[in-house]
């Protein structure tokens, strides 16, 4: 198998719905992160395939279509990756088998969503699950049609490991207050692209603390958490608008290349990509697939948790960030150390590769060797991968 290379790559801000990007469709805003990538990264000229993720959009391929309007050649075919939230990272995935199997040498991967754009859809008329108003969010398991599926997993992960209102509010501060320290610091400048007038991450709350927290309201009843739990009598919600990432919108892209291509064009590369893997859990409890992800990937790869520098798992809940401090007291100072998805957002098809462009530069500017990324999907899957900062990308 062929090395892989990260040259680099560049994301969006990230826009809340109905936003800084309220009226830019999905492609138009992935076509403009390509467009930039292209400028700032001349291998792009020479990419043999496109990868994206998307989860919201209007299916049709809309990779293909982004493509297209970013002004790839007609003869780079492109393919849409739908794992949902994790769809980036099954993307970046997609590129790295491409090129360490030889049949590619560069390719263009990650994910682009437009939650302010996406459509509205309808079952068949003679679908049981038909109605006139229609739905946004698809059916994720055999469990449940509930468009709340994924807030009803994190609420019933919270409650099976004990996790606390309390335990999931301190979680949400610390990630806003590092996402604005790392915002005021400049940090991640050399990854973000402005477009379409936007200045900011839009989702960074510069004022949260313990007592907006708590002031934020439950996202259950306590009859609605008890009948998720199957509890005979009321229960207490924990999850709050404070410890579940918000709906957002964003494009972020990487560029991939082989050894091969690298050594030709005496390229010095970013990161090499060493390794992915992907996992399925309970649809029930879809969170713990970042767990489950990231802990497949250190046994695929032999590695003990305290080899990694940098930990970039997706806070797309709170829940999450409790859980890996639990399983890794000592480490937590390594984890999301500009912040997580609870301060930038969360768009969905995107986030895989965000969290790639963030670890790249905690191990560029903070020093380090591995970093590994985490994120779960909706259904109960969720993927990895792991990077390395080699002597040759330095």
């Amino acid at each position: 198998m062929k090395k892989v290379y990260l040259l680099g790559g560049l994301r969006s801000h990230i826009g809340v719905r109905n936003g800084i990007f309220r009226d830019v469709p999905a492609e138009t805003l992935a076509a403009a992160v390509l467009a930039a990538l292209k400028e700032k990264y001349p291998a792009v000229e020479d990419v043999g395939e496109f990868f994206a993720g998307n989860a919201v959009g209007t299916g049709g391929n809309i990779a293909r279509l982004a493509g297209l309007t970013a002004g790839f050649a007609d003869t780079v075919p492109a393919l849409t990756i739908d794992m949902q939230c994790a769809s980036a990272a099954a993307a970046i995935e997609a590129g790295m088998l491409k090129i360490a199997c030889g049949l590619e040498d560069v390719v263009v991967a990650g994910g682009f969503e437009s939650s302010s754009m996406q459509p509205l859809k309808h079952y068949a008329e003679h679908d049981p699950r038909y109605t006139p108003e229609g739905f946004k969010v698809s059916q994720f398991s055999p469990h449940t049609t509930s468009a709340k599926a994924m807030l009803e997993g994190a609420e019933r992960t919270a409650h099976v490991y004990g996790v606390s209102r309390e335990e999931l509010d301190r979680a949400a501060v610390a990630s806003h207050a590092k996402a604005k320290a790392a915002r005021e610091a400049g940090y991640l400048k050399d990854v973000i692209v402005p477009l379409f007038g936007s200045t900011k991450d839009e989702c960074i709350r510069d004022r949260m603390g313990e007592k907006l927290a708590a002031r934020m309201p439950a996202l259950f009843t306590a009859e609605e958490t008890a009948a998720l739990l199957q509890a005979d009598k009321p229960v207490q919600p924990v999850l709050t608008a404070a410890s579940a990432c918000l709906t957002n919108d964003g494009a972020s892209f990487v560029v991939l290349a082989s050894e091969d291509y690298c050594r030709a064009r005496r390229i010095r590369p970013a990161l090499e990509m060493r390794s992915a893997c992907d996992v399925g859990v309970t649809p029930l409890m879809c969170p713990t697939g970042t767990l489950a992800a990231g802990e497949r990937l250190l046994r695929q790869t032999g590695l003990a948790a305290r080899d990694i520098d940098f930990f970039e798992y997706n806070e797309a809940f709170a829940v999450i960030t409790v859980l890996f401090q639990r399983r890794y007291p000592d480490l937590a100072d390594r984890y999301c150390p500009w912040g997580g998805a609870l301060a930038y957002g969360h768009p969905f098809g995107t986030s895989g590769a965000t969290l790639l462009l963030h670890l790249w530069q905690e191990l560029k500017q903070q020093g380090g060797r591995l970093g590994l990324l985490s994120i779960a999907g909706a259904g109960g899957t969720g993927a990895a991968l792991l990077v390395e900062r080699t002597p040759e990308c330095d």
